[in-house]
């Protein structure tokens, strides 16, 4: 067989085992961490889901080394805690049987123990430990590590990753990179230390070759261990790439994998997990320059997604591996499709942090394009309807595309109605913004899955009571969506005034001074975007806060584009009336302002189509609806609830 990306395709051998592809799935945290730090079942299940999907590893992460001094809630792995062995022990065999290797990363968060609690309270109680005194940002006393501790968290590696190989993994990530304690030690931002561990480049990485001798102490040779390294810490005070370069020469003797990711906790998450703000491959760079003077494989990290972009970077031997997390979320089966040519078939990760944010605030997982990552359990398999039945879903965005593939899929005669020529729904409008051109991409992934299900797709076809009475169904999923919410401003229907939804239509009509009614999600990311074709931006706002409706992982990336592009903001400010050279709105304190521009942008918000709702809900003996239609939400919803409609049938 000829493989359409043969770098990424190929098998590849470190320390004594063998991976069959290029693609490793990198560390993301579980689930249903249990009051003892075990794994909970959804957490194997989580993890499974990936191997079973073709990646060459699956990474358990993070597995706390030393409670003692770390504190955060994740994996603990020991011999005394009922559990704790056995669930690391069925996490490996899920993992293994189908044929991905399984690895876990041994973690300290050092300083910043507590990261991923859920209730943030529980941080002020810890006691935070890093490589030298000091005081966080958020005002929290840090304790120097004395050299007692530090040996005991040097045995501490090798007991846990000693105790991974008896449990069945097969390789061990130690992690030394995102601000986490072994890189607080690399770092002369973090390290102040007059002893053999501070000062100089070689004695602040003697912490991390102790780590990984007794790591290797532990495993013995030939089982590979993986160093996760930062090759830049991209801030002022932290090490630069010159320094990366020195860090990986002076470790590479001790480990079979450098697995290359960029910046810190101190820098910022939309680095280190790199936003839909920065483009794709935008840390590959260092991996290129480290793999020039290091004679280990070296893997690179941070939201690749793009088989083509992969393949490059193998082929042009800037990396040897490339690791996805999120993108194997979005897709689990990615690398299956790329080695069998079915690139056309993957789901695409959006970078929207949607994963991220879930796991912070309810300690679970959800993805925005994947209705069954962390509900695994209630069955990664779409199984086959007992009773087959016709199925009608109105609409063709994120959630009545979801829903007839999930109907299809189950068997079931499925027709999709969508009004306009293409589906897509919202999604469509996203095309003309570069940044958010991978939404528009979901719904035709969505759209290509559902003709390979055989999907009976009918364009510029509107639903009305009489033709879905001609179609009789036995069921109808009703996604019509929403529309924008059009308020009445005078001047709102001029010429100049474009809706967000129309823009990729009317691209031309935004001149250089534009005026952006609306500091929502949609309106602040059109903003940006404006900014960066270098027009004149004034972003306005009626209430006091800007986009309240992003996640929070995304909305301080969100924000901090807006103030570093220039973009005027006026918030608590009402729009009165639209001319052809300007706004006035009335300001927070009641009087009235004019702000210049020749084109104006409206994203109010959007509103649920409701009449067509209400005009199908008796056509059919079972009637759903799903997605904005419900309720003007996001397309995690939508997807989710179509997905599940369809299940239901």
């Amino acid at each position: 067989m000829k493989r359409k990306y043969p770098n990424l395709s190929k098998p590849i051998q470190i320390g004594n085992v063998y991976f069959r592809n290029r693609m490793f799935g990198a560390p993301m945290g579980g689930t249903d961490i249990t009051a003892d730090c075990t794994i909970g079942p959804a957490s194997t299940a989580f993890y499974e889901y990936r191997a079973k999907g073709g990646a060459a590893t699956v990474t358990v992460s993070e597995l706390v080394v030393h409670p003692e001094t770390e504190g955060s809630h994740m994996y603990h792995l020991d011999l005394h805690t009922p559990g704790s062995l056995s669930s690391f022990t069925y996490t490996a065999d899920a993992i293994r049987r189908h044929g991905a290797i399984a690895s876990v990363e041994l973690s300290h968060s050092g300083q910043y123990a507590g990261t991923y609690l859920t209730d943030k309270d529980q941080k002020a109680g810890l006691c935070q430990w890093g490589p030298s005194n000091g005081m966080r940002p958020d005002g929290r006393e840090v304790k120097e590590l004395t050299q007692e501790l530090i040996d005991e968290i040097v045995e501490a590696y090798g007991e846990k990753a000693a105790l991974a190989k008896k449990a069945g993994f097969e390789m061990v990530m130690v992690h030394g990179g995102h601000g986490w304690l072994i890189n607080q030690f690399l770092s002369p931002y973090f390290n102040k230390r007059t002893d053999k561990y501070g000062g100089s480049v070689e004695n602040r990485v003697r912490f991390a070759q102790e780590v990984l001798d007794s790591v290797r102490k532990a495993v013995g040779p030939g089982f590979p261990i993986e160093f996760r390294l930062s090759g830049s810490e991209l801030f002022e005070g932290g090490y630069r790439l010159e320094e990366g370069i020195e860090i990986a020469k002076l470790i590479e003797s001790r480990i079979d994998l450098l697995h290359v990711s960029a910046g810190t906790y101190q820098r910022g998450f939309g680095v280190t997990h790199p936003s839909m703000f920065l483009p794709h491959g935008s840390n590959v760079y260092l991996a290129e320059a480290i793999k020039k003077h290091v004679s280990v494989p070296v893997a690179i990290v941070g939201g690749l997604n793009d088989p083509e972009k992969m393949e490059e970077i193998i082929a042009s031997g800037k990396a040897d591996i490339v690791e996805m997390a999120r993108a194997l979320l979005a897709d689990p089966e990615l690398p299956k499709k790329v080695v069998t040519n079915q690139d056309d078939r993957i789901v695409r990760c959006l970078r929207c942090f949607t994963c991220m944010a879930e796991r912070a605030e309810t300690a679970t997982r959800r993805c925005t394009v994947n209705p069954i990552i962390g509900r695994e359990l209630d069955g990664m398999e779409i199984l086959p309807a007992r009773v087959k039945k016709k199925v009608l879903v109105v609409g063709g965005g994120p959630g009545g595309l979801q829903a007839a593939l999930t109907a299809a899929k189950r068997g079931h005669e499925v027709i999709l109605c969508e009004m306009n020529d293409e589906v897509g729904g919202i999604l469509i409008g996203e095309q003309a913004i570069p940044f958010k051109y991978e939404m528009y991409r979901l719904g035709l992934s969505l759209g290509k899955l559902c003709e390979d299900a055989g999907v009976d797709i009918r364009l510029n076809t509107k639903v009305d009571k009489a033709y879905a009475d001609e179609i009789d169904a036995d069921a109808i999923i009703i996604a019509v969506g929403s529309e924008p919410f059009v308020p009445p401003i005078k001047g709102i229907d001029a010429d100049n005034v474009v809706l967000t939804n129309d823009y990729h239509h009317r691209v031309d009509a935004i001149t250089d001074d534009v005026i952006v009614l609306g500091g929502g999600l949609a309106g602040c990311e059109a903003a940006i975007h404006f900014a960066r074709e270098n027009k004149n931006v004034k972003l306005v706002e009626m209430n006091s806060e800007l986009s309240p409706d992003a996640n929070i992982r995304h909305r301080p990336l969100l924000l901090a584009e807006i103030e570093k592009s220039g973009v005027e903001v006026y918030k608590n400010h009402k729009a009165l009336e639209i001319s052809d050279n300007g706004v006035l709105c009335q300001g927070p304190d009641g009087q009235e302002i004019k702000l210049a521009g020749t084109s104006v942008l409206c994203a109010l918000g959007q509103r649920s189509r409701r009449q067509s709702v209400d005009e199908l809900w008796d056509c059919a003996p079972l009637v759903s609806q799903v997605g904005d239609c419900v309720k003007v939400s996001t397309i995690t919803t939508a997807v989710y609830q179509g997905h599940h409609a369809a299940m239901d049938i």
